[in-house]
């Protein structure tokens, strides 16, 4: 898959991690959406490392398993990390 594949499936995936994982986030859509593809680079590691496999064809549905699996964790550590800066700033 090229980088535009990587980035397409990265924007729709961090809309789906999104609708998983309701609630306001720092940043708003378009951060998450960032945040999806990186998520799905992260699912392609984790795919790897653990697995063994790779992230295989765009249309396959074990590539968009474990880029939504890679957004939904890189959205839950950013909105750990920002979540507890934004508290400790307002003094929280």
């Amino acid at each position: 898959m090229g980088i535009i594949g990587w980035i397409v499936l990265g924007l729709i995936v961090g809309a789906i991690a999104k609708l998983i994982m309701p609630g306001k986030d720092p940043g708003g859509i378009l951060v998450t959406l960032l945040l999806g593809v990186v998520g799905a680079f992260v699912g392609g590691l984790i795919g790897n490392w653990v697995f063994h496999v790779g992230l295989g064809s765009f249309w396959s549905w074990r590539t968009w398993l474990l880029a939504i699996v890679g957004a939904i964790i890189v959205l839950g550590i950013y909105r750990l990390i920002v979540g507890r800066t934004s508290k400790a700033a307002k003094g929280g």
